[in-house]
């Protein structure tokens, strides 16, 4: 199961290594058809990326904080910097895609 992060949590949980984090919302249509690849995605990785959900409703600090303005976002972290962006829904072949350039 992918990990859920928070306000509190989100700065040490993506400090090291490459980081694909989901910032969704419950009443949103296109994150309820993210969500499912990223769990998929999570369930077949083998480690190299670390893959977090963040609810924006929940924890607005950290959204605002990144200027997270539409939903999806999919943000790609490596050792603690933001290193890439996808707005909206994307596809696995797309994101898998992206991370490898990070790898």
């Amino acid at each position: 199961m992918v990990k859920a992060l928070t306000d509190e949590t989100f700065l040490d949980e993506t400090s090291e290594g490459v980081s694909l984090i989901d910032f969704w919302a419950e009443w949103c249509g296109p994150c309820k058809m993210q969500s499912p690849i990223i769990e998929e995605m999570d369930e077949e990785s083998d480690g190299s990326v670390k893959y977090f959900t963040l609810d924006v409703d929940a924890n607005q600090e950290i959204a605002g904080q990144l200027g997270i303005m539409s939903i999806p976002t999919l943000l790609v972290k490596k050792d603690g910097q933001v290193v890439d962006a996808m707005i909206g829904y994307h596809s696995k072949e797309q994101i898998t895609e992206k991370l490898d350039q990070y790898l």
